[in-house]
């Protein structure tokens, strides 16, 4: 119609535009036809295939580190028509309340997080593993998978983690379990100069560097991998480390 009316009346596309109450952004848009996206999605399946509880952004980002000139919008578009969304259990909030401020890290290697995870062997026998997280970076120092972890064994993980990691930090965070707030640990730390910061019983949130840590080994690794002894698990678990501090996008 703006065309008629420039071609009838000689007016300009601006005023044709104006009369009929039409955007001229409008207007001027021309349909552009979309990329060929077929080797894109092959490649987002493909990793999705390897990396299978990464979510669209994590895959955003290893996508850009291979030269894809993607956003993530346009991945999330192919993500959820391939049906690659994941499926998570929605959990009621709970408000917490702490009674001082904990502290926060500011430089790396300054204060760890360390917690145990239990899984089990192909077999049904149960193994535990040491975890260790740094709060500042959110590097693992250090992964140790045992039958059963004395407060012994934590402590020479520990020396195997400050042997990983250059360093011992200032402070490590635990809870209140008898491996942790045993003598053996007690005087370790005192050898060391570490403070060992406990936090309050039933209280796991205020240690959530290393519940955050705890939930994506589980999700990622645990859940995934079926180990058929504990070598294979040690190797799959330091495998893991490996990439999670080296490779795996983390969260802002």
């Amino acid at each position: 119609m703006i065309h008629w009316a420039s071609d009838a009346y000689g007016i300009s596309d601006r005023r044709g535009c104006r009369l009929l109450e039409l955007n001229r952004s409008t207007f001027a848009y021309r349909h552009v036809e979309p990329p060929d996206e077929g080797a894109l999605r092959l490649r987002i399946l493909d990793l999705a295939s390897v990396r299978v509880r990464y979510g669209y952004r994590r895959l955003t980002v290893l996508l850009k580190r291979e030269g894809w000139q993607v956003g993530p919008k346009r991945v999330y578009r192919i993500y959820k028509a391939e049906g690659l969304d994941l499926k998570r259990k929605k959990c009621k909030k709970r408000g917490s309340r702490v009674r001082a401020p904990l502290a926060q890290a500011d430089a790396s290697g300054q204060r760890w997080s360390m917690d145990f995870i239990t899984d089990q062997l192909n077999d049904g026998r149960r193994f535990r593993v040491l975890t260790v997280v740094d709060q500042y970076d959110r590097t693992c120092p250090v992964l140790y998978a045992d039958r059963s972890i004395t407060a012994s064994k934590v402590a020479d993980a520990l020396d195997l983690a400050a042997r990983t990691s250059g360093a011992l930090p200032q402070a490590i965070t635990v809870d209140n379990g008898p491996e942790f707030a045993g003598k053996v640990l007690d005087a370790w730390a005192y050898a060391n100069e570490v403070q060992l910061d406990f936090i309050r019983p039933g209280k796991p949130t205020e240690n959530g560097y290393i519940e955050s840590f705890n939930g994506k080994l589980r999700d990622e690794l645990l859940n995934t991998e079926i180990f058929f002894s504990l070598s294979e698990a040690r190797e799959k678990l330091e495998e893991y480390r490996l990439d999670y501090n080296t490779y795996r996008p983390h969260s802002l």
